[in-house]
């Protein structure tokens, strides 16, 4: 039975993180903008839209900001875990190990982030010959 309900609480996590990405936003319509051109808003509309490198440092950067998400979900399981686990010496070495992941995991992105944002910036300044 634990199994169990510690995977439905997994599933609800994961469903809570992965959802809000097929949401489009909506905004108030007028007779003039109430067009099939206005459908192109939200995430794709942003994607099919501009130079390809641009839309691949956008998709870089939203996988690397829901894996920035994860990592701080793991560094607050771990410190809740470490909060309740009432003096037991195992649920705080559990705790413990999450939390020394979720640190890992965050440095990790942030510096993914960082090598990505400099390599397509050097792409993007050798392929158009303009600073950004």
């Amino acid at each position: 039975m634990k199994k169990i309900s510690k995977h439905l609480i997994s599933l609800a996590i994961i469903s809570l993180l992965v959802l809000p990405i097929f949401v489009i936003p909506a905004s108030a319509q007028t007779a003039a903008n109430f067009g099939i051109e206005n459908v192109q808003s939200g995430l794709g509309g942003a994607l099919a839209e501009g130079d390809p490198r641009e839309m691949i440092g956008r998709i870089i950067n939203v996988a690397l900001g829901f894996l920035g998400v994860i990592a701080v979900v793991i560094i607050l399981m771990g410190g809740f875990k470490w909060m309740t686990a009432g003096g037991n010496e195992d649920k705080v070495a559990e705790s413990k190990k999450l939390l020394g992941a979720g640190v890992i995991g965050l440095a990790i992105v942030l510096a993914a982030w960082s090598i990505a944002t400099f390599v397509i910036n050097s792409i993007y300044n050798a392929t158009s010959g303009t600073a950004v």
